[in-house]
């Protein structure tokens, strides 16, 4: 069998990375880049900043800060029309994951037909990405999703808030600029929460029996390097080293994941969807309790896992681990503290269920299974 690998994109990587963007944009030829970012990014000096620094080399920036929440198609609707107003030529994606990936469908929807989710993968008649994207450069501001490396995005339908998945590597953003500088003043509960989203995304990525053994060793290291630096990161936010681990353990599951997830994901989506939960939280309080239905399935790969974390030598260990992780981070054990209630869990289990994410699961997870992850986790 003939399998196809396929890595991503130029990353300038450290402190102060985001001063070299200036200088990039204007060697690419950019002359009027849209900086794509939330709410609640523009108010803070850092997005002036750079505003002023694009000015600076003799480019014409504007703003679109209309992303909050959950990624929306309605937000890349408004982003879409911010480009075309502006006469824009590049998009600069400055946020967390919701703004990275608002930022990559506004430069696939800048120049193609049809509607957003049109372009998810599962839509009955998906449409084909035909025509460059303008050039675009992402800024991390969080260390979770990882959307700065991802050749998807992911994007809820304004009515149902199911999230759809787009995905082509012409999403690929053309230049990364990961400055971990952008992560000290993150506040701990989202530190907490977008940290356990990175290490989750390195732990189904590893458990994923899809072959790619390339992701694998990523994987393994990305999730040690956020065993060692999540702890210290929520405790200490102004600790530079360990922001910079977090910052590239992010980066690493992004790049694993492509060879796909697992139910922990497909929990989250569908928690994001009925209750509107954080994504990374929602991992947060189900991982654990997903990692035990798992852990019969995969004892090699989750002994791994356990000696890397520091966890011990079996999947007992590296469940354990996980619950005195989240005790740490005060990450809630179980969904009733977010206010999930027990009437949800036939809805929640229904959108997992149609979620992707499970196919490749370590253990085949029907919807039975669901009823039990989530009435357990209640």
């Amino acid at each position: 069998m003939i399998h196809r690998f396929s890595f991503p994109t130029l990353i300038h990587f450290g402190p102060g990375a985001r001063g070299l963007l200036p200088a990039h944009l204007k060697a690419a030829g950019v002359k009027r880049p849209l900086i794509v970012t939330d709410r609640g990014v523009a108010a803070l000096p850092l997005t002036a900043e750079l505003s002023e620094g694009l000015k600076a080399a003799g480019l014409a920036p504007a703003i679109f800060s209309g992303v909050w929440g959950n990624p929306m198609a309605g937000q890349v609707t408004a982003g879409v029309a911010a480009f075309k107003a502006h006469g824009a030529d590049a998009v600069v994606g400055l946020g967390g994951g919701a703004a990275l990936d608002v930022a990559k469908v506004v430069a696939l929807m800048s120049g193609h037909e049809g509607t957003v989710l049109e372009y998810a993968w599962d839509h009955p008649q998906v449409r084909a990405v035909t025509r460059p994207l303008p050039y675009l450069a992402a800024l991390p501001t969080t260390s979770g999703t990882g959307s700065e490396v991802g050749r998807s995005a992911v994007i809820s339908d304004d009515a149902t808030h199911v999230k759809k998945v787009i995905f082509s590597p012409a999403l690929l953003a053309k230049a990364v600029f990961a400055d971990p500088e952008l992560t000290l003043d993150l506040p701990p509960k989202i530190t907490a929460a977008t940290g356990m989203d990175a290490l989750t995304h390195n732990v189904e990525s590893y458990l994923s029996p899809a072959y790619h053994p390339l992701c694998d060793g990523i994987a393994v290291e990305g999730a040690r390097i956020a065993a060692r630096s999540l702890p210290v990161a929520f405790r200490n936010g102004r600790d530079l080293a360990a922001r910079s681990d977090m910052m590239m353990s992010s980066m690493m599951g992004a790049i694993a994941f492509q060879k796909d997830l697992g139910a922990v994901h497909s929990c989250a989506h569908a928690l994001s969807a009925v209750c509107d939960l954080h994504h990374g939280l929602a991992n947060g309080v189900m991982i654990d309790h997903v990692m035990r239905f798992n852990a019969d399935a995969a004892p090699e790969k989750f002994a791994e896992l356990a000696r890397v974390c520091g966890a011990g030598a079996t999947a007992d260990d590296f469940i354990r681990w996980l619950g005195r992780l989240k005790e740490q981070l005060e990450i809630p054990a179980r969904l009733d503290a977010l206010g999930v209630k027990r009437d949800q869990v036939d809805a929640l289990a229904d959108i997992a269920t149609a979620d992707s994410c499970h196919k490749t699961n370590p253990k085949p997870c029907v919807r039975a299974d669901f009823v039990r992850l989530f009435s357990e986790a209640i």
